[in-house]
């Protein structure tokens, strides 16, 4: 089976590199991507948390210069993604970013953090209701990015007005909310309402359980769903402790990425292809709607940003076994050939 190449518009590290660190190198680069490509995905937006402007200056500085340098970062990360600092920060809704670092929605600070990049974010999330919130979408939306709602307590007349504004995106959807919400006057039935958001999930199990994904997935729709990991460094890893944006965080047997001693999750341990299988496996989508909803629909939003950059994909390929694995990559020169049998480290450790 062959299909376009997988794109993540969530990913804050992976393979043991955290992409929000402030200190990468090019072969740290080389080795997430790797991996990365290993498990179909041919492009993906780069992921900074919340963090003060001075933090996510020097991380999006040494994120920038690493993948300037590398192999492979040229080839599949087009830019960025910003979520947070202009995010609620309420018990519940601020998950694992750092809440005293959350500030009012500011253009001038991405604006800032553009001067220090050579690639531009093209994907930013924000909770509408922050002061500023929706002049912020406008201002986004006319500096050519798009605009995600996440850890919002938006209600539905406010989602209604970030999608008025530009907003087009909700960020993992279920997520970045607390455990008691407003029985129906809430900001996930408000987000699933409203119908000029695009939902992106993360489908691990773990986030959101199956069954629960597969209702939100039939009310957004599969032409109106995507699928992300936000994954972090523990992704592609053993179980263990791992670095992420200031924090340790520690990958456990079941897969889930926690704050050690902490109850709530801290972004996840997911590939994408994983993800892609599981939706299969729950009966939620068929195989061809699954990697569309990685792939082709991700490319589909992407499209206008990246062509008002004068950015183009590389064209790219993955390659499926009957089992749904991957087999072949091919992104732009670079091309991969996996044997099925074998897992993802045997893979490329094999490599020469």
């Amino acid at each position: 089976m062959l299909t376009p190449g997988l794109i993540d518009l969530q990913v804050n590290g992976f393979a043991g590199v955290d992409f929000n660190s402030g200190a990468l190198s090019a072969a740290d680069i080389d080795r997430a991507l790797e991996a990365m490509l290993a498990c179909g995905v041919t492009a993906c937006l780069p992921t900074l948390i919340t963090a003060t402007p001075a933090e996510l200056a020097a991380r999006l500085t040494a994120l920038d210069e690493a993948i300037a340098a590398s192999r492979l970062g040229p080839l599949m990360c087009p830019g960025y993604h910003l979520e947070g600092p202009f995010l609620n920060p309420a018990a519940g809704y601020a998950g694992c970013h750092p809440p005293a670092a959350m500030t009012a929605a500011d253009p001038s600070l991405v604006d800032h953090l553009l001067t220090l990049s050579g690639r531009p974010v093209l994907l930013t999330t924000v909770a509408p209701e922050v002061e500023g919130g929706i002049d912020f979408i406008k201002e986004m939306r006319r500096r050519n990015m798009l605009v995600a709602i996440g850890h919002s307590a938006c209600t539905f007349e406010s989602a209604a007005a970030a999608a008025d504004a530009g907003a087009t995106l909700s960020t993992h959807l279920g997520n970045g909310l607390p455990q008691t919400l407003p029985k129906l006057d809430n900001a996930l039935f408000a987000q699933l309402a409203e119908e000029r958001l695009v939902a992106t999930f993360i489908a691990d199990g773990i986030h959101v359980p199956p069954n629960a994904l597969k209702a939100m997935i039939r009310a957004k729709g599969h032409q109106a769903s995507v699928l992300v990991t936000d994954a972090v460094s523990a992704a592609c890893a053993p179980t263990g402790v791992y670095p992420f944006a200031g924090m340790q965080v520690e990958r456990l047997d079941d897969g889930s990425v926690r704050i050690p001693g902490a109850v709530g999750l801290a972004g996840s341990s997911l590939r994408l292809d994983d993800a892609v299988r599981n939706i299969v496996k729950w009966n939620i989508a068929t195989f061809g709607q699954a990697v569309e909803m990685a792939s082709t629909r991700v490319a589909d939003l992407l499209a206008p940003v990246l062509q008002g950059h004068g950015i183009a994909l590389a064209v790219a390929e993955v390659e499926w076994s009957a089992q749904m694995t991957v087999e072949r990559v091919r992104v732009g020169d670079e091309e991969r050939k996996y044997r099925s049998a074998m897992t993802m480290e045997e893979n490329h450790n094999d490599r020469p």
